[in-house]
């Protein structure tokens, strides 16, 4: 294999990883983004929950054991 020929596949390599890698990277950044949102939720979701223990009085030490 002549040295231009190795050359252009490794140049050819090149590119394809570098795309691969920047792929990679846009997929992170939205799975980032729909963690950062499942987050905020989750975390809405627990104040809420506590709002409404305390609107209707439900102490800890009230609260059935889940086999019931």
């Amino acid at each position: 294999m002549s040295l231009e020929a190795r050359i252009a596949d490794l140049e050819t390599r090149l590119a394809f990883q570098d795309d691969t890698i920047q792929s990679l990277n846009d997929e992170l950044v939205q799975q980032q983004r729909v963690l950062e949102r499942l987050q905020i939720q989750v975390m809405a979701l627990s104040r809420r929950q506590e709002e409404l223990q305390g609107q209707f009085g439900i102490d800890q030490d009230d609260v059935p054991p889940p086999h019931y």
